[in-house]
């Protein structure tokens, strides 16, 4: 019998050497990982995040994210 609502712990799946968890996101080992650059548009130019001032630092983190969605 199975219990409704029960909770259960997965091992993460090998896929091409690498682990995917439950949700299917890749976990990457610290040996694998890159720093990422991230750029923005500010002011009609692009620039990257880490030459930002530390207001404008906090503006860009604070600004929120949407997606909009078709009309059809």
């Amino acid at each position: 019998m199975i219990e409704t609502g029960a909770h259960y712990q997965t091992t993460p799946k090998l896929f091409n050497n690498s682990f995917i968890d439950p949700q299917g996101r890749m976990i990457l080992a610290e040996s694998e990982r890159t720093r990422t650059e991230v750029w923005t548009r500010v002011m009609g130019y692009h620039r990257p995040t880490s030459a930002f001032n530390p207001g404008k630092q906090s503006e860009h983190a604070e600004r929120l994210h949407f997606t909009e969605h078709c009309i059809h």
